[in-house]
């Protein structure tokens, strides 16, 4: 099954966003220290982050890897198969990033990235860009825009949960 979308690795690129496409970008403060930045570096490599979450995750792997294909699932109902993109695993940056494939409710790229700044603030940082590609997302027009941002704020919060990062 192939990308439903053209510009595959995108989210790469920090401000990136094809035309016809809408923007997010949610940076969420999850704590300080290496011992935090680990802890949330292996639960968004591993889809725990997404599980906590109460999403459920079916992937082909333990851990987000290129080609790796997952199903998202939404309230029990609906079920958005994407495939990982890329990753990244370096001392001080982590993640990964997923495109959709075809079947899923919308249409584009979702990254999620752990970092670890030079004052050792750790950050949550989602970028995406996305279209709707089902009759149901498009009805729900700027709705579906805020339940994207509502999604991408409860990650931060449940990783620093998740972290023991800040508690604010």
């Amino acid at each position: 099954m192939s990308f439903s979308y053209d510009d595959v690795g995108g989210t790469r690129e920090h401000d990136f966003c094809p035309p016809g496409f809408h923007p997010l970008h949610v940076r969420t403060r999850i704590g300080e220290g290496t011992e935090v930045f680990g802890r949330a570096a292996e639960a968004v490599l591993t889809w725990d982050m997404h599980r906590a979450m109460g999403i459920g995750i079916h992937a082909a792997a333990e851990r987000a890897a290129p080609g790796v294909d997952v199903t998202v699932t939404l309230a029990g109902v609906i079920k958005a198969p994407c495939r990982v993109v890329w990753t990244v695993e370096e001392h001080r940056r982590a993640g990964w990033a997923y495109g959709t494939l075809a079947g899923h409710p919308e249409c584009g790229e979702e990254s999620f990235v752990v970092d670890r700044t030079g004052d050792g603030t750790v950050w949550l940082t989602v970028h995406a860009f996305s279209r709707s590609a089902k009759w149901y997302s498009r009805a729900g027009g700027p709705a579906t825009r805020g339940l994207q941002q509502a999604y991408a704020r409860r990650c931060g919060v449940v990783l620093r949960r998740l972290c023991g990062g800040d508690t604010e």
